[in-house]
């Protein structure tokens, strides 16, 4: 059991390293590590997410993400903002795929209530005998306990650079469940069992290319919440849940920080602005993807093992609900990026012909919106834009439509409300100087 003490009695560090894990719970109760400084910097080993927690009972939400840390200066009402200085993939092979429930061994939600189906246990200890999709044995009993199998899955390994990857065939993907631990790279301090150890082949020879992103990056929630529910859409199952994270509608929307995103533009080079809703904002990382893409629409997709380097900046007095994300360049889409010199020049000539004296100065800026469902998350993006731009609702979803879009980061819930918005706004909110250096406006 982790500590429940205070972090701010220590001295801040530049650089902290993080190499601990949680059961899987997101509690503000249990002491964080750091402080890490303002402006400082955090690297972390992270395990996979979604399929090796949801394998193993006994960690209690649907990934296994980093202790949170907290960060000097950070107060209940900043904001922190989070530049992604480098992603890493360690793991060399990893399975996936389009889930399937197993009735009876779980109290209400499969990924955070798990049931032994044989003895009864609560978040039973289990053990690996074997591999195949019965292999997690529950060692008060023996029996099978997993509460997920697959409906279709499949076995990908990657090449030395991690660049590409490549599905294999069954007599492979057993090969790999024997040595699954390794390949995955899983750290030290992960109690998940490997998911390689179920050994699904349902495609083979399928290619991709990989583009690694954090489908977990945040603060921690002002409750204790499974980690993989920190978000409008999964957070909605615990509404009136029969088990002991049951939350109310308005205690989740109170508490809930958007920290598991699955926001495939999360990556390398981004910035994302993070609410504080803690005393130290608690830092916390995880579910490393080695691609995905938009929606995560099998529900699931390559998790992997990962190193990452995150540097941290305070900014004060933003009161925000919800992050903010200003992503590299290359990832914005069509409309939303910065117009370049000859659009300009163009512009500019269009202004004299039809009396504009000045044109606009702005700049692409992206709201993450959640909800129990996608139209429910484009609302809720919708108004948080309005409400940190100072704009009415009407005109976010015009500059939306002229010099934006509205995109999935996960269905059924996450969605990405991107728009140039008037650099002026966002120089009001602090938020200006991100653009300027990631867009070289």
């Amino acid at each position: 059991m982790l500590e429940k003490s205070s972090t701010h009695s220590r001295s801040a560090q530049r650089t902290v390293f993080v190499n601990e894990l949680t059961n899987g719970v997101l509690d503000p109760a249990v002491a964080m590590l750091g402080p890490v400084a303002d402006g400082g910097v955090i690297i972390a080993n992270t395990a996979p997410g979604c399929w090796g927690p949801m394998i193993t009972p006994a960690i209690r939400g649907g990934h296994e993400v980093t202790r949170p840390v907290a960060v000097e200066g950070a107060e209940i009402g900043d904001a922190i903002a989070i530049r992604i200085r480098s992603l890493v993939v360690t793991s060399a092979a990893t399975a996936s795929g389009h889930d399937k429930v197993m009735a009876g061994r779980f109290n209400g939600d499969p990924f955070c209530a798990a049931v032994c189906p044989g003895c009864g246990t609560e978040w039973p200890a289990t053990r690996i005998e074997g591999i195949g999709p019965t292999a997690i044995r529950c060692e008060a009993c023996g029996a099978d306990a997993t509460p997920f199998t697959f409906a279709n899955g499949y076995t990908i390994a990657f090449d030395d650079e991690r660049r590409v990857g490549l599905t294999v065939d069954r007599s492979e993907a057993e090969k790999m469940a024997k040595d699954a631990a390794k390949l995955m790279a899983l750290p030290d301090t992960s109690i998940q069992h490997p998911i390689l150890t179920f050994a699904p082949a349902d495609l083979v020879a399928v290619a991709t290319r990989l583009r690694p992103f954090l489908g977990q990056l945040g603060t921690t929630p002002s409750k204790a919440m499974p980690d993989s529910h920190n978000a409008g859409d999964f957070g909605s199952f615990l509404l009136d849940a029969p088990h002991v994270f049951s939350l109310t509608r308005e205690e989740l929307a109170a508490h809930k920080t958007d920290g598991h995103l699955d926001v495939n533009t999360v990556r390398e080079g981004a910035v994302l602005i993070c609410p504080v809703k803690v005393a130290g904002g608690g830092i916390y990382l995880g579910d490393m993807h080695a691609f995905q893409g938009d929606g995560e629409i099998a529900g699931h997709t390559a998790d992997v093992s990962g190193t990452a380097t995150l540097e941290v900046h305070v900014i004060k007095g933003l009161k925000i609900d919800g992050p903010i994300l200003f992503p590299r360049g290359e990832d914005l889409p069509y409309l939303a990026r910065p117009l370049t010199p000859s659009e300009k020049h163009a512009i500019a000539a269009l202004a004299a012909r039809h009396g504009i004296a000045e044109v606009e100065e702005d700049a692409p800026v992206t709201f993450i919106g959640t909800g129990a469902n996608l139209n429910q998350a484009t609302d809720n993006g919708l108004q948080r834009a309005a409400d940190v731009l100072g704009l009415s609702l009407a005109e976010v979803m015009n500059r939306a439509t002229v010099a934006g879009a509205i995109e999935i980061g996960r269905h059924p819930g996450v969605v990405r409300v991107t728009l140039r918005a008037p650099l002026a706004a966002l120089d009001a909110k602090g938020l200006g100087d991100f653009p300027r250096g990631l867009y070289g406006l």
